[in-house]
């Protein structure tokens, strides 16, 4: 055999080292008589398959879970022990094996975390059950109590027991699972799986119809724990004969996966799932780091309408869909604010207004990480000193209450748009769900409208009648915005936009935010991050990528499947880079455009 000296090896791994930048897998390890374990096939199969293994200690410190997540791109949750019931609310049974307490809370908490912050997650056999634990499902301590059914989870007609902890090598297949076609574990194996059909009649008035083919995948199999129910965020995508649940991912759009067979014993049959999720784990690693130099701006939330319920926005308030600490996981880095007045209203809206604007500069200058932002450039300069930056907005021109000193007072103190009314008319225009008080802009709204150009506000016409923004169109001498807006093509709703509206707004160098409220994104059935994309698809199909951008409202109803909060942006930029919009094109949705206008309405400027 040829020997090799250590200078040659270091010549070798030099030359090898530039060509391809491996994403680190972070994996959990068995612990037990102080030393930690890890069965080899985890970390070689994820070499195999393009990753870096790092061996992950058992550690519960919510200082080194966040380091730990920090450094690595994809977490895989290995095999190992029973987990405490006492995490699920239960007592042991007499038939629960071992547990490890070392490893129980370490591996739920940053399962949590990890979910939060969208990395890649596999979990294999005692992994799928902490996916589930972790987040709101249930795990049945021992298989052979569970109740019989005659029916899976996708209502395929379950056989009598088969056995689960087999005897046979570890690498060789005993039983099949069923895969339910369309998921992401069926098109990581379609193309290995046999297809077997099954006959349609039914022998028993009490058995569910079967479906007339399933996907068929020969699996490893010892465990006697089984996921009982997926829980809330996950759903079931593999069964084996006897119903027992074998694999489980996001419904969410994450790229999250749990099986419950051992995969890393199966060599190249079992490659593709390590394939996978190093393949995932490139892409959160590229969202990452466009992350770092990308500028994200969420144009429109109503957050600031919960404050009076005394919300901490510093810390992770499960009331609100916008807080620190979601911005953060979400790498959200600036959101604009608004002061919604809603109609009719007891109290004046103008003090209401600036009671809201209060509350939100007392909260910017009690966090050291958030400051208040008037300009394009200090939302800039806040990104580069690490600091989220909160835009105000007034939506409802109803906080004018008539005067038109108002406007000045208001962009004195730091307001950027205006959306010109809501979801009724006001003495300002006519609203998309109003009356036609005015036929369109009033007398009154041709004044605020100039007033508002003399200042450097932008005009923003989300709510407004189709009259209304045509006239605002014609009378502003700065592009308009529509801050949380989105395609009538698609939705056929009176709030969203025309194509010929889109058209018009183009042409007068203004922009539309796609909004994620689900009735603006889809008629009928649940709105998912995907409409959202079809949206703003389209809108760039119509009006050019230089003139579109996301308003959340986030908070006042708005948010997604996929989207559901600030913690969960970063998915939106997976969907642009997996429809293969460029970095430049990216920077633009993501906030370039909208403060493209916001410039070049303030250096329109005239007031003093």
């Amino acid at each position: 055999m040829k020997r090799y000296s250590l200078s040659q090896q270091l010549d070798h791994y030099y030359d090898a080292f530039p060509q391809q930048e491996r994403p680190v897998i972070g994996i959990t390890a068995n612990y037990g008589d102080q030393t930690a374990k890890l069965a080899d096939g985890y970390y070689k199969q994820v070499i195999r398959a393009g990753g870096t293994p790092l061996i992950l200690p058992p550690e519960s410190s919510p200082e080194v879970l966040s380091a730990t997540l920090d450094r690595i791109d994809a977490l895989l949750l290995t095999g190992g022990a029973d987990i405490n019931p006492l995490f699920q609310g239960e007592q042991p049974l007499p038939q629960l094996g071992g547990i490890n307490a070392e490893r129980d809370l370490p591996e739920l908490l940053i399962t949590r975390l990890a979910y939060n912050r969208q990395l890649p997650i596999l979990g294999i056999c005692r992994g799928i059950q902490t996916m589930a634990m972790a987040l709101g499902g249930k795990v049945t301590q021992d298989i052979g109590n569970r109740p019989a059914k005659p029916t899976d989870e996708n209502g395929t007609f379950c056989t009598a027991p088969i056995k689960h902890s087999q005897e046979a090598d570890r690498h060789v297949a005993t039983h099949t699972v069923c895969l339910k076609h369309g998921s992401t574990l069926y098109n990581i194996y379609k193309d290995i799986v046999s297809e077997d059909n099954i006959d349609k009649d039914i022998n028993s008035e009490s058995e569910a119809p079967r479906p007339t083919s399933v996907a068929l995948l020969p699996v490893n199999s010892f465990h006697h724990q089984a996921v009982a129910e997926p829980g809330p965020h996950f759903c079931v995508t593999a069964t084996a004969p006897d119903g027992i649940i074998e694999a489980i991912e996001s419904t969410e759009f994450k790229p999250m996966l749990g099986v419950q067979w051992h995969p890393e014993c199966m060599g190249d049959d079992g490659l593709p799932l390590f394939q996978w999720l190093v393949g995932e784990a490139r892409l959160y690693r590229k969202v990452q780091r466009l992350h770092d130099s990308l500028l994200t701006l969420d144009t429109h939330c109503d957050t600031p309408m919960f404050f009076p319920q005394n919300i901490n926005f510093t810390t992770r308030d499960s009331r609100i869909l916008v807080d620190l600490p979601k911005m953060t996981e979400g790498r959200l880095d600036a959101t604009i604010m608004v002061a919604y007045i809603p109609q009719p209203m007891q109290e004046s809206a103008f003090v209401y207004a600036n009671s809201i604007f209060d509350r939100i500069e007392a909260i910017a200058d009690g966090e050291e990480c958030l400051a208040l932002a008037r300009t394009p450039d200090e939302i800039v300069k806040n990104k580069a000193t690490g600091r989220k930056s909160i835009v105000l907005g007034i939506e409802n021109g109803k906080a004018l209450e008539g005067y038109i000193g108002h406007v000045g007072h208001f962009a004195k103190r730091g307001v950027v748009y205006i959306t010109l009314c809501h979801n009724g008319d006001n003495d300002v225009c006519d609203s998309a769900k109003g009356s036609q008080t005015h036929g369109g802009v009033s007398p009154f709204g041709r004044e605020v409208i100039a007033e508002m150009n003399r200042w450097g506000l932008m005009v923003d016409l989300s709510h407004a009648h189709e009259r209304s923004f045509y006239d605002a169109l014609d009378l502003s001498s700065t592009p308009i915005v529509c801050s949380h807006s989105s395609c009538r093509a698609l939705c056929d709703h009176p709030r969203n936009l025309t194509d010929d509206q889109m058209r018009a707004l183009a042409a007068k160098g203004g922009v539309c935010q796609i909004t994620l409220y689900p009735g603006f994104l889809r008629t009928e059935g649940q709105a998912t991050i995907l409409d959202a994309m079809e949206h703003l698809d389209h809108a760039i199909r119509i009006m050019g990528i230089e003139h579109v951008g996301l308003g959340t409202d986030f908070d006042g109803d708005g948010g997604v499947c996929g989207l559901a909060d600030a913690s969960e942006m970063t998915l939106f930029t997976r969907q642009l880079l997996l429809r293969r919009y460029t970095k430049s094109d990216i920077e633009a949705i993501w906030g370039g455009n909208f403060l493209r206008v916001m410039a070049l309405c303030q250096q329109s400027r005239t007031a003093k």
